[in-house]
């Protein structure tokens, strides 16, 4: 079998600087031949700090001003040009990428053109995504309010994102989840719980498979599909009784008065939720739902292509966290806010009006019948 072509790269993704410093220490030990990038962003001075790095020392360390002190512009300007360059000079057998703290893998994967049919010879090629945690602090991380922000962990000034929002998303997206330092067992089943189901989740003290790491581990195709806002899937059962989670789901739209009415509701709460759902008013307009500790970010993705018009939210939680008539709350609201029979009846799922209270996070009304 011909190996696959590019450079195999590691990324190192997490909310906590001391678990992706070990993190990245330990993949040094598992891949002693490999160059090391830890990239760092100074949102204050809008400046973005590079340091590269083997086993004979450092190499390179150069800090450059960014045009906009944010993730996006550092995997645009820096990240992935730096990853490039180092696969390019063909002198070491791996990369290991030390991301900034917060920043999500997988804007750099679509930026390197992962998502293509054929790389065609590119010269990175992602073998593996870690996200590093905090083992003591693991039920915060996932549950509280708590904004990046607030813990000056944010990657800009206009960074808005929840602590929680940020740590699920990297969990949803890596191959390899590390935890450090002690954790409750519920904890590790919640990581497990939000995790894609091939995913290695490592709590501290147990080794990662480096025959897994050196071979590869990322599936491109298979990671999206996890992570997709318009996923149809079924999901895999719940496998640890602390945990709980709602598959909820319908082929009607939400209306957009009574979402607005249930929005804090479904989404408030030490749980996580994400998903996609459509408005009447907007009907060929797949909008997405994205949410952890009751920090809720509604957005619109486009268009629904090929994936088929449907609503759905997956909610997940601890058990020791939410009771059940919460969860059953949840549950109610959603189907609440859908439309009823009477509704679809005389309209139809398209509605012709020229506000739905959404504009602000959707975009002004484009009526399509």
């Amino acid at each position: 079998m011909t190996a696959p072509a590019g450079t195999p790269t590691y990324l190192v993704t997490g909310v906590d600087e001391v678990a992706t410093a070990a993190a990245t220490i330990g993949l040094q030990w598992d891949l002693p031949d490999a160059v090391v990038v830890s990239h760092r962003i100074e949102v204050g001075t809008q400046r973005l700090h590079r340091v590269i790095s083997d086993v004979t020392g450092v190499l390179e360390r150069e800090s450059l001003d960014l045009a906009h002190a944010c993730t996006s512009c550092a995997i645009r300007e820096d990240i992935v040009p730096t990853l490039r360059r180092l696969a390019e000079l063909d002198r070491w057998a791996a990369i290991i990428a030390h991301l900034p703290l917060t920043t999500e893998a997988l804007q750099v994967c679509r930026a390197i053109g992962l998502d293509r049919e054929d790389p065609g010879g590119a010269a990175v090629r992602v073998a593996a995504v870690l996200a590093a945690l905090d083992g003591p602090s693991l039920v915060a991380t996932l549950t509280s309010d708590a904004l990046l922000a607030e813990l000056g962990r944010h990657t800009a000034e206009d960074d808005r994102r929840g602590l929680a929002e940020t740590a699920g998303a990297l969990v949803e997206y890596a191959d390899v989840v590390t935890v450090h330092g002690d954790a409750d067992g519920e904890a590790l089943d919640l990581v497990r719980e939000l995790a894609r189901p091939t995913a290695v989740v490592a709590a501290d003290g147990e080794a990662v498979p480096s025959a897994r790491l050196v071979d590869g581990m990322h599936d491109h195709r298979e990671t999206e599909a996890w992570v997709s806002e318009t996923r149809s899937a079924a999901l895999p059962p719940t496998a640890s009784p602390a945990v709980w989670r709602l598959d909820l789901r319908s082929n009607r739209p939400f209306h957009p008065d009574r979402l607005h009415e249930h929005l804090a509701l479904i989404g408030s709460g030490p749980h996580r939720s994400r998903g996609c759902f459509w408005l009447p008013t907007r009907p060929g307009q797949a909008c997405g739902w994205d949410g952890a500790g009751g920090q809720v970010s509604i957005g619109a993705l486009g268009s629904w292509g090929r994936a088929r018009v449907h609503t759905r939210l997956v909610v997940t939680g601890l058990c020791s966290l939410t009771s059940e008539a919460e969860r059953e709350a949840i549950r109610s609201a959603f189907e609440a806010s859908l439309l009823t029979d009477a509704e679809l009846g005389p309209h139809g799922p398209s509605w012709n009006r020229a506000s739905d209270g959404f504009e602000p996070w959707l975009g002004d009304v484009r009526f399509a019948a």
